[in-house]
């Protein structure tokens, strides 16, 4: 008999089945009942809620000593509509097959509550509870939003290299990438390491963004976008930092800076939007359980227009606030890198809407952000956003190659296997710009999760590399 899945059964109009016996397969969530009746309530990772099994203790009797939380089976029964409250139809047994038993006294995920640092000790096991299985189906609406965006606007998906030469944002915090013995390192006869030898021929490492690639990408195609896993080795423990992570990259020819914050407001409201629309028995569940504010704060971004706030003015305003005995740990002044703290203030408390800001100086932003007018600034973009600060940077990129080579000889940046980023500044340049989303902070805005680490399947973080 085909197996039908419980979402199906709990979500949609099956009055017609009612009274027909059907096959559902999945993981017992608890069983309860006496010497007359044996409720279990299965779940197969379809949807948050349960369907109820009713069982008949003199029928099953040896299988329900077998039935345990956890455990794996297969159910055919007849469809009925259910006595109790809390679902619309329950499943009458008729046939049970255990797949996989699951010792109640091993068994890790029994029916109590489970802190998060423990269910991270157990990531193999964690996405079988209703927190993180909320999690992980909303982390698949939203990559399939992300698609659909995209693709409804004519963009192209673009795979640019996770091996690569060179480091977008200059940071130098990769992860090498190398065949060679660690044990016995060729060298060179001054004592440097003979790359020369290894499987590429150069020095490599894990991409830190795929953006310099996709801006090729963007000069031929007209506007692309990257979505793929992307590796920083910043040794940073805190709740909003992991070393593998995904993001999402646009790059778009002939956009302006309007253009680009438009873009960035458009995309950002259509996929809270999915959230809402595709995702409600799960925000539900979420809303109730981890953050009651989250499906207010997730309306309220749709419902606004995001405030355009140019750098300068921003300082201005958290400055003002210092002076009227606002305490921040970190000093405001011209010129500094807005810590999260200074971000969220302008967001949460200044003007309660998501926040993008505009023409940061160019000493804190990366080479490649076409320059303003005012010889100070250049033409970068953050979306900030309530609870999380930053989701979205991205900038106008500089298109004449003599500014950027000028920028890159200031900053020292070694540019020997960059000649080919170069090459698009030197044939057929064209203005264009484009952005970076953090796939997991924005995982963490529409949860209401409080750290990264738990919206995405297996956190890459400092001394952590399970599963």
């Amino acid at each position: 008999m085909q197996r039908l899945k419980i979402q199906y059964l709990l979500k949609e109009d099956v009055s017609a089945l009612i009274g027909t016996t059907i096959c559902v397969k999945g993981w017992v969530r608890t069983k309860r009942g006496n010497k007359n009746v044996a409720f279990i309530a299965l779940n197969d990772g379809s949807i948050i809620h349960n369907i109820q099994i009713v069982a008949d203790p003199a029928k099953f009797e040896e299988e329900l000593k077998h039935i345990t939380t956890g455990a794996c089976i297969g159910v055919e029964g007849k469809l009925v509509e259910s006595q109790g409250s809390g679902q619309a139809v329950e499943i009458q047994a008729e046939n049970i097959v255990i797949y996989g038993e699951a010792d109640p006294n091993t068994y890790p995920l029994q029916k109590k509550g489970h802190s998060m640092e423990f269910l991270r000790e157990i990531g193999h096991l964690r996405p079988r509870t209703n927190t993180f299985g909320a999690v992980m189906r909303m982390r698949h609406e939203m990559a399939y939003a992300i698609h659909t965006f995209f693709h409804n606007k004519g963009f192209y998906y673009f795979h640019t290299p996770l091996i690569t030469a060179s480091d977008c944002e200059g940071a130098g915090e990769m992860f090498q990438v190398t065949t060679m013995d660690l044990n016995n390192i060729p060298k060179k006869e001054d004592g440097s390491v003979d790359y020369e030898q290894d499987f590429f021929g150069k020095q490599t490492a894990l991409t830190v963004s795929g953006q310099l690639e996709g801006e090729l990408g963007a000069t031929a195609l007209g506007a692309i976008y990257t979505f793929g896993p992307t590796f920083r080795a910043e040794n940073s423990n805190t709740p909003r930092h992991l070393a593998e992570f995904w993001m999402v990259e646009p790059e778009m020819a002939f956009y302006d800076l309007d253009d680009l914050t438009a873009l960035e407001e458009e995309f950002i409201k259509f996929l809270v939007k999915w959230a809402l629309d595709n995702c409600k028995e799960d925000l539900e569940f979420l809303n109730n359980m981890i953050d009651k504010g989250l499906i207010e704060r997730l309306k309220s971004v749709i419902n606004t227009d995001f405030v355009r706030l140019p750098y300068t003015e921003g300082i201005k305003i958290l400055e003002e606030a210092v002076a009227k005995g606002h305490k921040f740990e970190f000093p405001v002044s011209w010129g500094v890198d807005l810590a999260s703290e200074h971000e969220r203030f302008l967001v949460e408390e200044h003007f309660k809407k998501p926040v993008i800001m505009i023409d940061y100086p160019k000493e804190i932003k990366a080479f490649y952000m076409k320059q303003n007018d005012d010889g100070k600034t250049v033409q970068g973009t953050d979306v900030l956003f309530p609870q999380i600060g930053e989701i979205i940077g991205g900038s106008v990129r500089e298109e004449s190659y003599d500014k950027l080579m000028t920028r890159i000889t200031e900053l020292n940046i070694p540019m020997k296997d960059m000649w080919w980023y170069l090459d698009t500044r030197r044939y057929g340049s064209c203005p264009h710009a484009g952005f970076g989303l953090g796939f997991e902070r924005l995982m963490l805005f529409v949860t209401g999760m409080a750290n990264i680490r738990d919206v995405i399947p297996f956190p890459r973080t400092p001394k952590t590399a399970e599963f």
